[in-house]
């Protein structure tokens, strides 16, 4: 199995799209290539590569559906509720129609249903992820401090980069800690790959609502 974590940014905001690639060995995620600056193009290409070569499973760091009418989806208060008990901060879940989200989800959207068109040689398969709540459930209580400052703080991502390890998600290169989108991206995969793997499980999951709201959420 390949896990994809796709970091995604607006649609005009290449520069901090960052996708990271890992091939799964037992019970490893084993790092192949990190990309950045990558266009959904480029994505899309990616991925009919990959999919030559094994199964496919992508954790999308973006709202990849939106409620109807506006405001939270179901998934988004319960998932803000979960990480709240976890010591973590509201204001990183926000209602994928927000102004502050809006063209996030715009591509996340568009992007999802433009993978699912192509002609693959293997399945590929799509969660939406919040990387932030990955890491805040696995780290120690007394490591929550580290979650917390890591889009700030370079102390931080560096702690991050070799928790990975612990995590069994290996060979990260350095300088993967030099801003916060790469650590986002690793966490995206970390993620999928405990959604995708059945010896596995998610800390939290939200099953998908088809028609409006076709993909499992998980952290």
């Amino acid at each position: 199995m390949i896990v994809i974590g796709l970091d995604l940014a607006g649609p005009s905001n290449h520069k901090d799209t960052v996708l990271t690639v890992f091939q799964q060995n037992k019970d490893h995620l084993i790092f192949q290539k990190m990309i950045s600056n990558i266009s959904d193009e480029e994505i899309l290409y990616e991925i009919i590569d990959l999919s030559r070569l094994d199964e496919v499973v992508i954790g999308i760091d973006a709202p990849l559906s939106y409620q109807d009418g506006g405001g939270d989806r179901m998934s988004d208060k319960q998932l803000r509720k979960f990480i709240v008990s976890l010591g973590m901060k509201p204001g990183s879940i926000m209602p994928p129609t927000f102004t502050r989200m809006v063209y996030l989800t715009l591509r996340g959207i568009k992007l999802t249903r433009e993978i699912e068109k192509l002609h693959t040689n293997f399945p590929v398969s799509i969660v939406e992820v919040h990387p932030g709540a990955a890491m805040g459930s696995r780290v120690s209580e007394k490591k929550l401090e580290y979650v917390l400052t890591y889009k700030q703080n370079l102390s931080s991502r560096k702690y991050l980069k070799n928790w990975f390890e612990q995590q069994n998600v290996i060979g990260l290169p350095d300088g993967v800690e030099n801003e916060s989108h790469s650590i986002d991206s690793c966490a995206a995969a970390l993620a999928a790959w405990h959604w995708a793997d059945q010896s596995l499980k998610p800390q939290w999951i939200y099953t998908a609502q088809p028609p409006l709201h076709p993909y499992d959420y998980c952290c």
